[in-house]
């Protein structure tokens, strides 16, 4: 063809371009360097492609990776098998169980026949009970919270089946003698294979502002489990005795600036008083500088005054140290109580009326306030450190039962990492002889 340009015509423009001799370069043919230019475009741009294919098959690749141990860890603590959302399991935005394999492992050697559940919440414990134990017969779920009952039925009548019987009853676990009379009364004298507690708080309860339990959200000061008692946290904070309401920050929050907190509470109310979580919290931190921990500081101090109000707007340990002693007396021989608590002082609860129900003596705590607020919160700390050592070091044993958790189980890393919120649980467990 005419005009066409040879191999060894491009191979020698191609040398003369490489080598930038511009001199050779201008004595060449345009039609030769429009040819090569082209080919180095389309050379170029074909690269350029390749590379783009590379980083994506990269990228595809690593995100796979990813996913795959995010999948991975979600095995290790919630199975599929008992963490369907296609079976009637929870969304991933609701209350996630804490420390399910856990509680799964210390019923797994009970024949349970009978379960009461004493805060049944959306049933993601009990529904793994359920799934797991096709010999069970009777089952109670309790719950004082309207909401939390009404999606825990939902989940439990999925899983019935002809040979059970379930209950799931409106009362709190105080109540949990009645509730079981009237609803299971062969019960009483065959008594319970297993009872189980989770203390801590629904996400369904800490992201409903209008429950006033949490302190990131602006809502009322109610901070009542049951949505019937009359008692909330805004009577306490606008109307309490000023030594109560130091008592409540001092004893049930753990607040070491607990006195200083009073005083500017008690002083608001000259002002109309505090009747939202958003006016509390704002008080809280005008308290905190920036020196002392910033955000966090705030917040920490916020989160330990919601939880001293939370705990006497519902009573908590007085019903708890109470519940303990009734569950244990309906349990049948070898029949297990597992509680799942979140803070130190429902910890404490439950070891020392472990204790007391086995026949060992309670040390009472020391509540005087003679010495400095931080000494105190100090002392209460070392307190519990030795206490921890003697009961570690106990035979917890006697005629009527034994603690199986001489050291509470705790989440693993896994689960931590997945939820943030079972950090600080700690399961313990006891079984009637």
């Amino acid at each position: 063809m005419a005009g066409a340009i040879t191999v060894k015509q491009l191979f020698v423009c191609s040398s003369i371009l490489a080598s930038n001799n511009n001199k050779a370069l201008l004595r060449l043919p345009r039609r030769s360097i429009n040819v090569i230019a082209g080919n180095l475009s389309s050379s170029e741009t074909k690269k350029k492609e390749k590379e783009k294919r590379k980083r994506r098959k990269e990228i595809e690749v690593a995100k796979a990776t990813a996913e795959a141990v995010v999948n991975k860890e979600k095995r290790r603590t919630r199975s599929s098998r008992e963490y369907e959302i296609a079976d009637g399991g929870e969304a991933p935005s609701s209350h996630v169980p804490v420390l399910l394999g856990e509680v799964n492992d210390i019923f797994s050697s009970v024949r349970l026949r009978s379960f009461v559940d004493c805060t049944l919440g959306a049933a993601g414990h009990s529904s793994s009970i359920i799934r797991s134990h096709s010999e069970l017969k009777h089952f109670v779920g309790m719950d004082v919270d309207p909401v939390a009952r009404k999606l825990g039925q939902f989940h439990i009548d999925s899983l019935m089946h002809p040979t059970l019987k379930a209950s799931i009853v409106l009362k709190n676990f105080k109540h949990i003698k009645s509730v079981i009379a009237d609803t299971h009364p062969e019960l009483l004298d065959e008594g319970v294979d297993g009872i189980l507690m989770d203390l801590g708080m629904s996400s369904m309860q800490v992201n409903n502002p209008e429950r006033g339990f949490s302190v990131l959200q602006e809502g009322p000061l109610d901070m009542r489990m049951d949505p019937q008692a009359t008692l909330r946290a805004e009577d306490i904070v606008n109307s309490w005795p000023e030594s109560e309401l130091g008592r409540v920050l001092r004893d049930y929050g753990e607040e070491s600036n607990w006195h200083l907190l009073q005083t500017r509470i008690v002083k608001a109310r000259l002002n109309g008083g505090l009747h939202s979580t958003g006016e509390l919290v704002d008080l809280i931190r005008g308290m905190s500088p920036p020196s002392r921990g910033g955000r966090q500081g705030w917040i920490k101090t916020a989160t330990r005054v919601f939880q001293g109000l939370r705990i006497a707007v519902n009573d908590e340990l007085k019903t708890l140290q109470n519940s303990l002693y009734s569950s244990f007396d309906v349990l049948s021989p070898g029949g297990r109580l597992a509680v799942i608590s979140f803070h130190s002082l429902e910890d404490r609860v439950v070891k020392q009326t472990f204790l007391e129900i086995l026949g060992f003596q309670r040390e009472e705590a020391n509540t005087e306030v003679s010495v400095k607020p931080e000494r105190q919160i100090e002392e209460r700390r070392d307190k519990e450190l030795k206490e921890k050592e003697a009961w570690i070091k106990q035979t917890v044993i006697s005629s009527k039962g034994v603690v199986l958790t001489k050291r509470p189980i705790t989440p693993s890393e896994e689960e931590e990492k997945l939820n943030r919120r079972a950090r600080s649980a700690k399961l313990r467990v006891i079984q009637k002889l």
